[in-house]
């Protein structure tokens, strides 16, 4: 019976072996594969002739976010019309591998929650704009220039070069602060100087300081507030509207030295926190009654 189920066995497996089938088997293989790969280049060279002509128009039309957000989409429709077409040309029935699709992609989704959340968050991204790309933001207490946006994460690069991958859903659900929303942005300065100071001579200089720095704005006015007003100094603060607001970092430094050397130079009284002790007449009250005064044990 063994032999008999074996020789059965061996039998059916050469005639599937046997060469007179599988050749013409292999050659359609062969033949549905060339054409799948020549299918796939073309729709490679499809998208790489779409990426030089119409992508390079839109970069002149659109800003830098809005080109990308094109370029992402289009690339990956091409792309995916170039992988079913290949599929159907290799014989592959592709309502079946959709269908497969459907079902894996339905299981990838439990598992891969969070990349999808991010790849939901980068398309509201590109719609709500928040920011775009070369855009001054602090996300999360991370600042930097908006490098990239892509699907997955917004690629921020910080002043000292590094390059920071924040995820989408991150950037959705923390507080964004942009620098270059708007074309003007306002530095504040803070001051502190001595409670018998006449704050009018100080918030002169210090205006004055301002009008003669062509990178400030006249309209609005800068402006010098009193802050607090403590026991030992007055805080005050020197407001100016800044014309290029890219240049906040770089010219809050170079305003914040040159404050100190005007005021240094003009004399204005910059105490530091000081504590005055006074002396105190502590009195010494004799021993109470009862108590023996030789200090003895008794």
């Amino acid at each position: 019976m063994v032999n008999q189920l074996a020789d059965s066995f061996f039998s059916r497996l050469q005639t599937y072996l046997d060469p007179a089938r599988l050749g013409p088997l292999l050659a359609e293989f062969l033949i549905n594969m060339g054409i799948a790969v020549f299918i796939l280049a073309l729709f490679y060279c499809l998208w790489r002739m779409v990426n030089v002509v119409i992508l390079f128009r839109l970069k002149h039309l659109f800003n830098k976010t809005t080109a990308a957000f094109a370029e992402t989409l289009i690339k990956f429709s091409i792309l995916s019309l170039g992988v079913l077409a290949a599929l159907s040309a290799a014989g592959i029935q592709t309502t079946a591998v959709l269908a497969s699709l459907g079902v894996v992609g339905l299981t990838i989704g439990f598992a891969a929650r969070e990349t999808l959340s991010n790849i939901i968050s980068g398309i509201l991204i590109f719609l709500d704009r928040p920011f775009t790309i070369d855009d001054l933001v602090e996300i999360d207490g991370h600042y930097g220039r908006v490098d990239q946006i892509t699907l997955r994460s917004t690629r921020i690069v910080t002043q000292d070069g590094r390059m920071l991958a924040v995820p989408n859903t991150e950037v959705m659900t923390k507080t964004v602060v942009s620098y270059t929303n708007f074309p003007s942005l306002r530095l504040g300065i803070d001051v502190t100087i001595g409670v018998t100071e006449e704050i009018d001579r100080v918030r002169k200089l210090l205006i004055t300081l301002i009008q003669k720095d062509a990178d400030f704005m006249t309209d609005p006015a800068p402006c010098v507030v009193v802050t607090q007003i403590n026991d030992y100094n007055i805080g005050i603060e020197l407001r100016a509207w800044l014309k290029d607001e890219r240049q906040h970092v770089k010219k809050r430094f170079d305003l914040r030295e040159t404050v100190l050397k005007t005021l240094t130079d003009n004399n204005v009284d910059m105490p530091f926190e000081t504590i005055q002790l006074a002396p105190h007449a502590v009195t010494v009250h004799g021993p109470g009654p009862g108590t023996d005064k030789q200090g003895g044990d008794g």
